[in-house]
């Protein structure tokens, strides 16, 4: 977090939470009540102070106030850069995979060091190319449709991502489990 956060933080330690004004969209967008940030800075402040409680309710420190973010999917929206490197909707760049997902309806989650994460559904035909068999050889497209119909086992290939880690096998998910599977809360209460 910022120093001058945590220099609030001490400050003023006693500052009540806030509750449903801030969201995080499948898309990594942020919105508060509903609208669209789209001043660039106040993204990135909001990224860099961007944490988890104990109870696994996601927040951004805004000085001394904690403001929780509800989760329309996962508290991370990964994405991959031209180069096919994994970064987050903050900016950050995970350094390990640790389990992926392929959801029913399609969309790709990740857990990596940062967190679960879906990923961007922009990004999803380019994803597709992680997407390999049990020697790390990408599936071919008659080989990815046995996969996709349940026929055979897939992995993702940490290396095309560029993070640490060995072949991870794809784990069939509901999206209405995500958050016990992955121990976080989509929607925050007090």
């Amino acid at each position: 977090m910022d120093d001058s956060v945590l220099a609030a933080i001490a400050k003023w330690p006693n500052v009540p939470a806030v509750f449903g004004w801030l969201a995080l969209t499948a898309r990594g967008e942020w919105r508060i009540k509903g609208q669209t940030i789209a001043n660039a800075a106040i993204r990135e402040f909001i990224g860099r102070n961007y944490a988890a409680d104990e109870r696994g309710r996601w927040f951004f420190q805004n000085g001394p106030q904690r403001v929780y973010v509800e989760l329309e999917v996962t508290p991370w929206v990964y994405r991959l850069d031209a180069d096919g490197a994994l970064r987050a909707h903050t900016g950050a760049r995970p350094r390990a995979l640790l389990a992926c997902g392929v959801l029913d309806e399609g969309s790709f989650v990740l857990q990596t060091d940062l967190g679960a994460g879906i990923v961007d559904d922009r990004d999803t035909a380019a994803f597709v190319r992680v997407v390999a068999d049990a020697h790390g050889v990408a599936l071919d497209d008659h080989a990815l449709q046995r996969w996709l119909s349940g026929d055979v086992a897939a992995f993702a290939s940490p290396a095309l991502l560029r993070v640490a880690g060995a072949l991870r096998p794809f784990e069939r998910l509901r999206a209405a489990a995500l958050a016990q599977r992955f121990g976080f809360v989509r929607a925050p209460e007090a």
